[in-house]
């Protein structure tokens, strides 16, 4: 997508009625870095603009971090950072220590709602790192918790957990932190991402991610439509502006023909 397709959908996502448009990295590409220059300057009327990015580095501080400083620099209210939570992962990919692994967490979070942003903390692979160590996984939600965070988002970053263990799962964070908001970001490896989506609501989740029409790598993630009619017709919930059901059909054919892919 240009930067023209990228404001195109979140235009059309923000008429939708969805609370919050993730624009992309903008530490990443010179892409994202301009959407969000753009975006800045439009007046949304229902959602709110979100920046991603990932923790500080290793062993670096927070304030002279430079991937933080671009995340600053985007001036979103909301900023999503992501963080390891699977023990595989802090040894084998970030190669650091665990305890190292939860500073970051720690100083990341801290850094921004110092800097007045609202932060989302997405716990990458989360449902993997609690099935090989529970322990160490809640111990990553609580370093970005006890930072200010206000929203834990429980990531199936490899798409393969089933309902049965998003339920279990799910709970016993909800459980953990009544104060704060839960949330889910489900890939659909497994074909189970928009009932991923559903359970983990009905075990009191009240933060879903997802995309439009389930755009997203490898197989995808949840299909965001999809999971905003399951909740408003199933579960009789009330997500969206009033009018904003009856355009959910036409809001996902014009963002499917923006991403020049077939409708389905």
């Amino acid at each position: 997508l240009t930067v023209d397709d990228k404001l195109r959908v979140a235009a059309a996502l923000d008429a939708l009625g969805v609370d919050v448009v993730e624009g992309g990295w903008p530490g990443s590409n010179p892409k994202d870095a301009e959407f969000f220059a753009r975006a800045s300057e439009i007046e949304w009327r229902n959602a709110t603009l979100a920046a991603f990015g990932a923790t500080r580095r290793p062993h670096r501080d927070a304030d002279s971090d430079p991937d933080l400083a671009v995340l600053l620099a985007a001036r979103t209210p909301i900023v999503t950072l992501v963080g390891k939570a699977w023990t595989l992962h802090v040894d084998e990919a970030l190669r650091t220590s665990r305890g190292e692994n939860l500073a970051m967490v720690a100083d990341s979070v801290r850094f921004f709602v110092r800097e007045g942003r609202r932060v989302v903390f997405d716990a990458e692979h989360f449902f993997d790192g609690y099935a090989a160590d529970p322990g160490y996984a809640l111990d990553v939600l609580a370093a970005a918790a006890e930072a200010g965070a206000d929203t834990l988002a429980l990531c199936d970053t490899n798409g393969g957990t089933l309902p049965d263990d998003i339920v279990r799962v799910v709970r016993d964070v909800v459980g953990r932190y009544p104060g704060l908001r839960t949330g889910v970001h489900c890939h659909n490896d497994a074909a189970c991402a928009v009932a991923n989506s559903l359970v983990a609501v009905g075990e009191g989740a009240t933060h879903v991610q997802g995309a439009a029409n389930g755009y997203g790598e490898r197989c995808g993630n949840a299909d965001l439509f999809a999971v905003i009619a399951g909740l408003e017709l199933k579960r009789d919930m009330e997500l969206l502006p009033p009018g904003g059901l009856a355009a959910l059909a036409t809001t996902a054919r014009g963002i499917a023909e923006v991403a020049n892919l077939p409708f389905e």
